[in-house]
């Protein structure tokens, strides 16, 4: 792992983004900052976190082996890869919300935000970025938003976190290039949040439905068995799971 460590940055996809434009960038090059400016979620949203207090980092990984239809296995194994070394930290209670938010005890610790690199019209490479609440305690009011030392009152050295989650990311990124794709989504599914649990979902419409999560498509859309026995897909941007 090549580990550059930065005191502030507005985003470390950002940083890495630019920086692989203009260098051959190290498969497994990892950019940390102690403070983001401007980091980045899923669908537009900010990431918020306390200087010096989180894992702010993001991830450089060539995937010439996926196929643009496959981008959702990478996503798929990243949240595995968070998931198991919190299990090795014996972090209770530990989800994957659909589609790649990691909760603790039903508070969400960890967000995840991927950008794929294409090249001539095929998949290159992607940047993984990871933003993992582990010793912040203040959080201003936000709901359903807590920590490592939240949830457990230890004190966690970050890069011995941050090299952790890497180290399971290199055991799935394996399941990803040797074709595993059934067996990642099999574990996956397993640990979705409330799955086989009647749910509310708000439509983008603000429409609020009731239904089971099932599992995942290939594609990442969730599939959600509607009241009427209809089993159906929706992407991240047609319904929101509400908690």
């Amino acid at each position: 792992m090549n580990l550059i460590k930065l005191n502030a940055t507005d985003s470390t996809n950002t940083f890495l983004r630019q920086l692989a434009q203009h260098h051959a960038v190290e498969d497994y090059t990892v950019v940390m900052a102690e403070k983001q400016l401007n980091g980045r979620g899923q669908m537009g949203t900010t990431w918020v976190s306390e200087p010096g207090k989180n894992l702010t980092f993001s991830v450089f990984k060539r995937i010439e082996h996926l196929d643009k239809s496959e981008q959702f296995y990478i996503s798929m194994a990243v949240s595995l890869a968070i998931y198991d070394a919190l299990t090795y930290f014996t972090i209770p209670q530990l989800k994957i919300k659909w589609p790649n938010d990691i909760l603790s005890v039903n508070s969400k610790i960890c967000g995840i935000l991927i950008e794929s690199i294409i090249q001539k019209g095929e998949m290159f490479a992607c940047i993984v970025g990871v933003g993992l609440n582990v010793n912040q305690t203040d959080f201003n009011g936000v709901t359903n938003a807590s920590s490592l030392k939240s949830i457990t009152g230890i004190h966690y050295e970050k890069e011995e976190v941050l090299q952790k989650i890497i180290e399971c990311f290199r055991q799935y990124e394996t399941w990803v290039a040797n074709k595993k794709l059934q067996k990642i989504k099999e574990k996956y599914v397993e640990h979705l949040f409330r799955r086989d649990k009647p749910s509310t979902f708000k439509l983008q419409n603000g429409e609020l439905i009731m239904g089971f999560i099932k599992g995942v498509a290939d594609n990442g859309c969730l599939q959600v068995l509607l009241e009427d026995e209809v089993l159906k897909e929706f992407d991240l941007k047609e319904l929101k799971l509400l908690y």
